[in-house]
């Protein structure tokens, strides 16, 4: 009896082996982007970091050279027909209206309380950035932050009907995570308001409050009752477009990128500070091609204005990543 046990064990311990020698290595079956359709995007992003992370290889990159910097609006989450942040600036602009009535008669306070988001777009990013200083002027870092906190849990896309964090790009999510887990530190490098950014982030992205880069407003140290804060001012010090994108990468985190992704000309400058140098490098655009699942929109929109970094992408050998062609889910809740 105990030697018919014997051989038993042996024989399933042999069936055992002889199916985990026959089975597929998990490491090339496993699939860390389920939400990207098999393509050019998808098996470059692959490719780029398993090389990245193959000691001994061509290609490899140590652990503290593995920067990731990302825009947000339109490439982490939606930014149509309205930047999120500039409805809750129109927002809380209405909420505080009756407490400043000079505003009624000066631009562009008059046009953002008619909810006349063209005409403010016309009047620039100067005109958007005075709107967002003003919406939170003398108030507290921690005060302002609750503020931006409450309206995210409250406001709705208008399209979407859904809370504003639900819009982040299920496919993008599973891009952070896979760099991630693979030794990569990522970075937020948006033209948002740094403090709605730093509100949502970490919850959202999984990406904490010190690895953001946003605009930012002027602060005062106070004694407030005894206790320390820091209150915001009536003065922008950096709106965070276009070449200050790439100083603003070289002051806060003192390391090129290796690795880069944005939606729109905004981004073209952060995208040639990482790629154009040596070593390896990837440079990503999210083009807008979906009009039945998100928005459909490049040259002509005033919102995520893509023409210069697209026309540059083949040059540059930046992959473009087609949201029609190479998303197979665009948000998260699509599966549920």
């Amino acid at each position: 009896m105990r030697r018919r046990t014997f051989l038993a064990v042996i024989a399933v311990a042999l069936m055992a082996a002889t199916a985990i020698a026959l089975a597929p290595d998990w490491r090339k079956t496993f699939d860390p982007l389920p939400s990207w359709n098999e393509g050019t995007a998808k098996h470059g992003i692959i490719n780029f970091v398993r090389r990245a992370v193959t000691e001994g290889g061509p290609d490899y990159i140590p652990p503290d050279k593995r920067i990731a910097t990302f825009d947000n609006d339109g490439t982490l989450w939606v930014e149509q027909p309205v930047y999120p942040e500039a409805v809750f600036v129109f927002d809380r602009m209405k909420a505080l209206a009756p407490q400043h009535p000079e505003w009624a008669d000066v631009e562009p306070f008059k046009s953002a309380l008619a909810g006349d988001y063209d005409a403010v777009a016309r009047q620039g990013d100067a005109a958007f950035q005075t709107l967002a200083v003003a919406v939170g002027s003398g108030l507290s870092d921690a005060a302002f932050e609750q503020t931006i906190v409450q309206w995210l849990e409250t406001a709705r896309h208008p399209r979407f009907d859904r809370p504003y964090t639900e819009l982040a790009y299920q496919p993008m999510l599973e891009l952070l995570s896979y760099l991630r887990d693979n030794g990569f530190k990522t970075f937020i490098v948006s033209g948002g308001g740094i403090e709605f950014l730093r509100a949502f982030a970490e919850k959202t992205y999984g990406i904490p409050p010190e690895q953001v880069i946003g605009s930012t407003v002027a602060l005062s140290f106070r004694m407030d009752g005894g206790v320390p804060a820091l209150l915001r001012l009536d003065r922008a010090t950096a709106m965070d477009v276009g070449p200050v994108k790439a100083q603003r990468i070289g002051i806060v985190i003192g390391r090129r990128p290796v690795f880069a992704a944005g939606n729109s000309d905004g981004d073209l400058e952060m995208l040639q500070w990482t790629t154009m140098t040596s070593g390896p490098r990837f440079g990503m655009l999210v083009h807008h091609t979906d009009a039945d699942r998100e928005y459909a929109y490049d040259r002509a929109s005033a919102i995520g204005h893509l023409a210069e970094a697209l026309d540059q992408a083949p040059e540059r050998g930046w992959i473009v990543v087609d949201m029609k062609r190479d998303w197979r889910t665009v948000f998260g809740f699509e599966n549920n």
